[in-house]
């Protein structure tokens, strides 16, 4: 979450409308202090109703990966357990319940070990808490090799490529692990096998695998950097398990690309995790963190809990937490079930892919990306020097869409791409009218005009 600094205009008010004003004293109201007194319940939702008018759209924010639409009903089961803290098992043993439901569904749909009484997993407020876990667990199992051999435990390292979500550079400095982050390039636009490989030592806690890169939506080859770790350890006794980051791509892949191994069918891979909120089709937030089984999760990770009058195992980075979104988590299994979810990816993959069909076949851009992987597409200008693309993404913004400009990362950090992802809600009668607005705009700006000061701090956002 952003950290937000303390305000130096302390003595900035609120001013009511007249209608809602109930008396002379309280036309106004402090922004950042508790005013006096109370107000009634509508006069209250009315004034942070009005706050809020001037926030972008959300079902236009094409930057964002988050879910911004949901059937009715949906919406309904969220506000009905909006009250519930997952936390507590004993108070609420059918949401517990269905959480558990939840894990051995992925479970099952990413080819955990079968025979296992229930699946290793929990749910947590999105991929970035998943990935902690998942990191910790990497270290906790490196660490305990380490020592039952005799050998230092110091300098632990991450191995993943550059474009790996900020999250993983978070876990690696809040823990103390040196992220070695693998640069890309325009041949291999995320981590290959050969450089994951070679990055590797006797130091390393694992490597991570994307499905699915913010970036440009691109998978990484999963089994083939298994298949290079495999090899790394016949040459030189090093093993180093693979964690699987499938914030996006753990709800298309099965779905869409069923032939594809990039799962617990390979035996490096030790954790996966993935986001509800995301392309599980959930409003945030809740992600999901599962184990190749039992003995891949440090027991000493594990809390037992006296909590309420029985025992609960807990593995977390916070205690309570919302349990409405793995309740409409559940839901959306059984609503969708396996031809629903198909059909959602589907249609969304087949929106980006035809968008970006449309859009390369303008002189003005190259696509980088052509969401026949995430339904995600990244595209730059053809000639940056006529054509800024974070003066395009400013204009459409006139036009009510947020597409977000930003640099690639590092190997690749003199490339400045567009990208649009499409999600569940984002139709084919959108898609062509963003594709309408983006002639307009390209066809409106100069192309000879250099970017005005602040226009590349356009929002890259996750």
């Amino acid at each position: 979450m952003p950290l937000h600094q303390h305000s130096a205009d302390t003595d900035a008010e609120l001013v009511l409308r007249p209608q809602f004003a109930q008396t002379a004293t309280t036309a106004t109201l402090p922004t950042h202090r508790l005013p006096e007194g109370s107000m009634p319940p509508d006069t209250a939702a009315q004034v942070v109703a009005d706050e809020l008018l001037l926030d972008g759209n959300a079902r236009l924010n094409l930057a964002t990966f988050v879910t911004t639409w949901m059937e009715p009903e949906a919406t309904a089961l969220l506000a009905a357990s909006a009250d519930k803290n997952i936390v507590d098992k004993d108070e609420y043993p059918r949401t517990a319940e269905l959480e558990r439901r939840c894990v051995n569904i992925l479970a099952d749909l990413w080819s955990a070990d079968a025979g296992q009484e229930t699946a290793t997993g929990c749910s947590t407020t999105g991929s970035s808490e998943a990935c902690m876990l998942a990191g910790l667990a990497l270290k906790w199992r490196w660490r305990a090799a380490r020592e039952a051999a005799g050998q230092p435990v110091d300098r632990p390292n991450l191995v993943m490529g550059a474009n790996v979500q900020v999250c993983w550079e978070k876990f690696c400095r809040y823990w103390d692990v040196e992220p070695r982050l693998v640069p890309v390039s325009a041949a291999a636009t995320h981590l290959t096998a050969e450089e994951a490989a070679a990055h590797c030592d006797e130091r390393t806690i694992g490597v991570v695998a994307i499905l699915g890169s913010t970036f440009d939506g691109s998978y990484e080859p999963v089994a083939e950097i298994a298949a290079a770790l495999d090899a790394l350890q016949e040459r030189t006794g090093h093993d180093v398990p693979l964690h699987v980051d499938a914030a996006s791509g753990g709800f298309v892949a099965p779905f869409l690309d069923p032939d594809l191994v990039w799962d617990f069918r390979l035996p490096r891979v030790q954790s996966i995790n993935a986001s509800g909120h995301k392309y599980g089709l959930v409003s945030p937030g809740v992600g999901w963190a599962l184990w190749r089984n039992a003995a891949a999760l440090p027991e000493e990770l594990v809390f037992h809990v006296d909590y309420l009058g029985g025992d609960m195992p807990t593995f977390a980075l916070n205690f309570s937490r919302p349990g409405a979104q793995v309740v409409v988590q559940y839901h959306h299994f059984l609503r969708l079930g396996r031809e629903g979810y198909t059909a959602v990816q589907q249609a969304c993959r087949g929106t980006a892919s035809w968008l970006a069909d449309e859009i390369g076949g303008m002189d003005d851009f190259e696509t980088l990306s052509h969401g026949r992987e995430l339904p995600v597409l990244a595209f730059r200008a053809a000639d940056p020097d006529r054509l800024s693309v974070f003066a395009v993404s400013e204009a459409l913004r006139a036009h009510g869409w947020i597409v977000p400009a930003y640099h690639m990362p590092a190997g690749m950090s003199d490339v400045a791409v567009l990208r649009i992802v499409v999600r569940n809600g984002f139709s084919r009668e959108l898609a062509a009218l963003l594709l309408q607005d983006l002639r307009t705009v390209v066809a409106r700006l100069d192309g000879g005009r250099p970017p005005r000061s602040g226009e590349e701090r356009t929002g890259f956002h996750h």
